[in-house]
């Protein structure tokens, strides 16, 4: 009887959030004691330690604590105002452009240098592979685009390729213009929305119907939550007990998964047939093909196609509309220029051809990019010890190159804290712009969001002028790119 009354208070002790922190603090204060036994050793031993490590010269920083490093404080980072990228910047003051912690177990790099990217990033060398931390290759899957080997990933790309090709990019901007068209007509009658909120529904629906075909209210929603949880489990404590943030993902990815194979099912068996992204992958179904993918390959890059198309592109659009309120003399001038192109194709839908033609605004979408910079890092894994950036790298260190440190360093971008679209007149520098990465793995769906950005940003400042109501900085918890905790509320002003 003791023994169930002690599992089941266990059981509600880890439920409930407040003692589940309370639960993580205890852990903590216990490792810090483990640590302070450990710092009593000798300083004979202590001596030794560093100098091998300046004889190795590794890159400076901190280990952390035994077994679990710094994953605490980088959780920590994760869930508060400041997002978990506060981790990286106050390291890289304290240790520079480049240093080293323990994550999740293993040792991680973080480097800022144009060279050390073009090393890495530029021939997407062998020796440096793409790998996500465990937590983001388990939700997302292990034949997911972002966690394959250098050969699978060149495989799997040929064959994703293909939703990005012109007649697609073209089809998907129509559709995305009818969205948008359709969102701004709400913000008129509404007057106060959530820009954040709006982004994420029409970007969601835009991706989903190009991959699934999805039309269906309350299947698009519950795919939409099942989403939402795993892209806030992706750097969660990897936790699999019942109400952990990492298990909740883990679960929707399985329900995820399940809608997934009843949608393959029915296209096998006739059931219903549609001209989308799903259906063009399943045309090549032959055991026999050296082209054809497994239904694992096919889920787990759907499910990574929408977490990379709807919620990098919609937190890039809410970060727009925050910089051109604060930038009205920018606002104003691209509201000029693109009425003009308004007048011209006032009775048809935004084309490729038309978009191409929006200079300026295309400055204002790639400066957008640079200062929000959605994906901060992009994580190499090193097959082989080896020299970079004048440092040591162990075999099977993980090494970030870190965009957003690249992105406000002045010493490449004058006044890197100013929105500043004019900054773009001229190509940067190789290198060091990293919105959508560099190299062979530079993101696939880099045109079709600089096209959604570019709708979307026609036909804001063609309908309406905002003003955003709370200008707190604060980020959302939990989130796997950084996003506004308010999400950007604001008030709209129709223009007659």
């Amino acid at each position: 009887m003791m023994m169930m009354m002690f599992l089941h208070f266990s059981l509600q002790f880890l439920l409930h959030p407040l003692l589940h922190f309370l639960f993580i603090t205890l852990i903590t204060c216990l490792a810090l004691k483990i640590l302070k036994s450990l710092t009593t050793t000798t300083t004979t031993t202590t001596t030794t330690i560093h100098r091998s490590r300046v004889i190795s010269n590794y890159p400076p920083g901190s280990d952390g604590f035994p077994l679990i490093g710094e994953t605490l404080a980088f959780i920590a980072a994760h869930n508060s105002s400041k997002g978990f990228y506060d981790f990286v910047r106050t390291r890289h003051l304290r240790y520079g452009n480049c240093f080293k912690t323990n994550l999740f177990g293993g040792t991680h790099v973080f480097v800022s240098s144009v060279e050390v990217a073009k090393a890495l990033l530029g021939s997407e060398s062998v020796d440096f592979p793409k790998r996500y931390i465990k937590t983001v290759a388990t939700l997302l899957g292990e034949e997911s685009l972002l966690c394959s080997s250098h050969e699978h990933h060149k495989f799997l790309r040929r064959q994703i390729a293909s939703l990005f090709t012109l007649d697609h990019l073209s089809s998907s901007v129509r559709m995305f213009d009818e969205l948008t068209v359709e969102t701004m007509r709400v913000w008129k009658e509404k007057r106060c929305v959530i820009v954040l909120d709006y982004a994420l529904k029409i970007t969601f629906n835009a991706i989903c119907k190009m991959l699934l075909s999805l039309e269906d209210d309350n299947e698009m929603e519950a795919l939409r939550n099942d989403v939402s949880e795993v892209t806030e489990a992706l750097l969660a404590f990897p936790l699999r007990f019942p109400g952990t943030r990492f298990n909740r993902g883990l679960k929707a990815r399985e329900r995820i998964m399940d809608t997934l194979r009843e949608k393959m099912a029915m296209r096998r068996n006739g059931v219903e047939c549609k001209n989308d992204f799903l259906e063009h992958l399943l045309a090549k179904d032959n055991p026999d093909s050296a082209e054809s993918l497994t239904d694992q390959q096919i889920s787990d890059n759907i499910l990574t196609l929408i977490i990379a198309g709807q919620v990098t592109t919609a937190s890039a659009i809410t970060w727009m509309v925050k910089y051109l309120d604060e930038n009205k003399e920018v606002q104003d001038k691209l509201r000029e220029m693109q009425l003009e192109i308004a007048l011209k194709n006032s009775d048809t839908p935004l084309r490729l051809e038309t978009l191409n033609d929006m200079h300026y605004a295309s400055k204002i979408v790639k400066e957008s990019l640079r200062m929000a910079t959605v994906v901060s890092w992009f994580p190499r894994v090193a097959l082989k010890d080896c020299q970079l950036g004048g440092f040591q790298i162990r075999k099977d260190w993980i090494v970030n190159v870190n965009a957003r440190s690249a992105h406000y360093d002045s010493t490449i971008y004058d006044e890197p804290m100013k929105f500043d679209p004019s900054r773009f007149d001229e190509d940067p520098k190789p290198y060091s712009f990293l919105a959508f990465g560099a190299g062979g793995r530079t993101c696939l769906g880099m045109n079709l969001a600089k096209e959604m950005m570019l709708v979307f940003l026609h036909h804001l400042v063609t309908t309406c002028r905002w003003e955003v109501t709370d200008a707190d900085p604060s980020l959302e918890k939990w989130a796997m790119f950084p996003r506004l905790r308010s999400g950007c509320p604001i008030r709209v002003i129709p223009i007659n």
